[in-house]
């Protein structure tokens, strides 16, 4: 009977055990995924305000314009403080075709349930990335986290070319471009912020160092 005895306890305090240890990864889970939501919102909050100072759009759509916040050339890997890694090229591809190789010309135009728009799909590209804490004078920021931002058409244009802003004023993508948050942190955390922004005018129609946004979704 005390043998018995002994088992049953040994093994109520092993499943007490487990259960804690459980439960305190699903709060450590939650608490992950609440701040790769608020590091992806950095992100993109940084890419609107430097947007508003790239004069033609079109540079951070097809050409050389990037936000002042990068850790280096737009590609290769990078590597997490938990010694994970992740690679900016393949998180442009799988934004791009859902797929970590290099997307072909009909996958960047396959209309998909994320990307329904065919040939006006938003055709992403890096504009500002690096650890969240950098975002920030040193010290400012504790953060594990690491953070992309991307900028593309917006795909309510109805032009078909995605590489380019509209110019046409019936055209509703006209002035408008998308942009993508990403976060990545420990135990796999990752979120995703969409946006679509617009310049401001002044009253003459002329173009202010000033964006609005319109949208802003946030995905877990």
């Amino acid at each position: 009977m005390a043998l018995l005895a002994t088992v049953v306890l040994s093994a109520l305090a092993v499943g007490l055990a487990l259960g804690t240890s459980t439960e305190t990864r699903i709060a450590a889970n939650f608490a992950n995924a609440d701040q790769a939501a608020y590091a992806a919102e950095s992100a993109v909050e940084r890419a609107i305000q430097d947007l508003a100072f790239v004069a033609d759009w079109n540079s951070a759509l097809n050409g050389p314009a990037a936000s002042t916040f990068v850790d280096g050339p737009p590609l290769g890997a990078r590597l997490l403080d938990d010694n994970s890694t992740i690679d900016l090229s393949q998180i442009v591809s799988l934004a791009n075709c859902g797929k970590p190789a290099a997307c072909t010309a009909a996958d960047l135009d396959a209309v998909t349930p994320d990307r329904p728009w065919g040939v006006n799909n938003p055709r992403w590209r890096l504009f500002a990335y690096g650890p969240l804490r950098s975002l920030q004078p040193a010290g400012a920021i504790e953060s594990p986290f690491y953070v992309v931002a991307m900028v593309g058409d917006d795909p309510a244009e109805t032009d078909g070319d995605p590489s380019r802003d509209g110019v046409d004023a019936s055209n509703p993508g006209t002035g408008v471009v998308a942009i993508r948050g990403e976060a990545f942190g420990p135990r796999s955390a990752h979120a995703i912020v969409e946006a679509t922004v617009a310049r401001v005018l002044d009253g003459g129609g002329a173009p202010l160092p000033a964006v609005r946004r319109l949208t802003w979704r946030t995905n877990p």
